[in-house]
């Protein structure tokens, strides 16, 4: 069961997470990438994190046993992939260049690709399962399906405007489905109470 105070949880938190991924990588077009844009995305997977929760639970009968599976998928690899955005963001970021292809020279570049490719597929199945379901909006859910498992592969590569618009992109979408959960709740609640009245 949803509680409202999940549902409100989840909203803002969603909302939060799409700004902290749209805004800065926006700001990172002018400026490059900086310590205070790269701190802020750092911190966007983990706050996504209870939006994803509740997009589940508000379809998770529609959508049923592939939802489920969707969903854990896409949870492990937001884990794995918002760790790693984590860590890229708020520690290699200050490293120097030597050092950072150092790391990546053994098993840190596996681990980093590993939780790229986890999340794609993961962010693939459930938008596939967010459109199956038609319970949430058709246009951020294609963004979704798209946008997040593209930014997820692109991640190793360097900065560039297309990079900046996938960021842009997904975090529009996550905003919009964090929005969605909300008006949903607030229009099914007085259709639930005029049914008793027939």
């Amino acid at each position: 069961m949803l509680s409202a105070t999940l549902s409100r949880f989840g909203v803002v938190c969603g909302v939060v997470a799409g700004l902290l991924l749209a805004v800065p990588s926006a700001v990172e077009a002018v400026t490059g990438e900086i310590a205070a844009t790269s701190f802020l995305l750092g911190l966007a997977p983990a706050l996504a994190l209870p939006l994803l929760v509740v997009l589940h639970l508000r379809q998770r009968q529609s959508a049923g046993t592939f939802g489920a599976v969707a969903y854990t998928v896409n949870l492990v690899g937001l884990g794995l992939f918002g760790g790693a955005g984590f860590t890229l963001n708020m520690t290699l970021f200050y490293l120097d260049g030597p050092v950072i292809e150092e790391l990546l020279r053994g098993p840190t570049r596996l681990a980093l690709l590993g939780s790229a490719v986890v999340f794609a597929v993961g962010a693939v199945l459930f938008g596939i399962s967010l459109l199956r379901a038609r319970i949430h909006p058709r246009v951020p859910s294609v963004a979704y399906l798209v946008a997040l498992p593209a930014l997820a592969l692109a991640a190793p590569l360097p900065d560039t405007l297309f990079i900046t618009g996938l960021h842009v992109v997904a975090g529009m979408a996550l905003c919009w489905l964090a929005m969605s959960p909300a008006s949903t709740a607030t229009s099914a609640a007085p259709a639930r109470s005029h049914a008793g009245v027939r």
